[in-house]
């Protein structure tokens, strides 16, 4: 059986059993874009980005033996990724960096139809003004579809802390959103007021 065909669980296990290089190059292959894409998310910059994939697979590697097979291969990657761009970003102090991944995708839930309709980009200058620990558990239950049960799991956290954690984000979330539309609007009145009286 070639490596391409193993499962993330197996890949691991034949890692840690036999030290070999291939069974880690397989799971680089398969998820150092999508982390890339991850991290980029968070800091706009494409250098940084590849610098911070570099540091989280080099993490992986060395922590690979504490991973638990109860948590799929990817919720556990992700969280790992999302605790290193969360830390970075607190180091850094640099909030305002922290952009949206252009393929954030939103869930069609009917809870969640109110985010679900905010303008696009309207709701990426949003993201950008909210914490990271808000941005990564949204993006955790929105981008990478994780359960809430996964998101506990990941963050080590009760399921109904991470139901009010979201609520939280998503209320603040909105607000931002709600408030960067007025203000724009307002913006934009003014403006209109002006050609009109200069006409």
């Amino acid at each position: 059986m070639t490596t391409k065909k193993l499962t993330d669980e197996q890949l691991v296990a034949l890692f840690i059993e036999t030290q070999k290089n291939l069974y880690f190059e397989q799971l680089y292959d398969r998820y150092s874009d999508k982390v890339y894409r991850k991290c980029l998310s968070f800091v706009k910059d494409d250098a940084k980005a590849e610098d911070f994939t570099h540091d989280i697979f080099l993490k992986l590697v060395l922590n690979l033996c504490s991973y638990k097979a109860t948590a799929k291969f990817s919720t556990w990657l992700y969280s790992i990724t999302y605790n290193y761009c969360i830390d970075q970003t607190r180091i850094s102090k640099k909030y305002s960096e922290v952009g949206l991944d252009e393929n954030f995708d939103l869930s069609d839930d009917n809870d969640d139809s109110e985010i679900a309709e905010l303008e696009a980009q309207q709701l990426n200058m949003a993201m950008k003004q909210i914490l990271p620990e808000e941005k990564s558990i949204l993006m955790m239950k929105y981008q990478d579809d994780m359960t809430i049960k996964e998101i506990s799991d990941s963050l080590n956290i009760s399921e109904s802390a991470v139901k009010m954690r979201l609520l939280r984000a998503k209320e603040k979330l909105r607000k931002v959103y709600l408030e960067s539309v007025l203000f724009w609007g307002l913006i934009i009145g003014k403006f209109a007021s002006f050609l009109l009286w200069n006409e």
